[in-house]
């Protein structure tokens, strides 16, 4: 990856839906080499995929927690296909400590992160224990990257 590489990925993460002829501006190129690049930063799978960035409280997903899971020795695999299939999972790492997965939640109320816990996460045979904490502000939440500076070339 070169800095024009980079640059036009800063750029997207910035704007998503900015258009290939503000990026060329960004990039330094023509509109059809900007486009070029961003399709092979796409196959290289450097750019996985475009959505829209929501506002949890606009829908519905008011409640931010976190879960802390200590699995039964060899459920992983099990663990991972369960969680693959839970919206309300945006997040799942192995971690180090005394845990084996720490979970990211967005949900509707307490309640609903009860029922949650409760069914989708105690409720599996290959949990072993858990721990929730709920946050009660953010003073960050972002998807967007650091993107590293480009390969220095000889």
């Amino acid at each position: 990856m070169d800095e024009i590489d980079r640059n036009i990925l800063v750029a997207l993460q910035e704007n998503g839906a900015a258009g290939l002829a503000e990026l060329a501006k960004v990039a330094g190129l023509s509109v059809s080499a900007t486009a070029e690049r961003v399709k092979r930063l796409e196959e290289r799978a450097t750019i996985r995929g475009w959505r829209a960035d929501l506002d949890p409280n606009a829908v519905g997903c008011t409640l931010l927690a976190f879960v802390f899971v200590g699995l039964r020795p060899g459920q992983d695999e099990h663990f991972h296909r369960a969680m693959r299939r839970l919206e309300a999972v945006l997040e799942c790492h192995a971690v180090t400590g005394p845990w084996s997965y720490l979970l990211k939640l967005r949900l509707a109320d307490l309640r609903a992160l009860e029922l949650f816990v409760a069914e989708h996460i105690r409720g599996l045979p290959a949990v072993e224990r858990s721990e929730t904490l709920v946050a009660l502000a953010s003073a960050k939440e972002t998807a967007i990257l650091p993107v590293a500076p480009a390969d220095e070339e000889d």
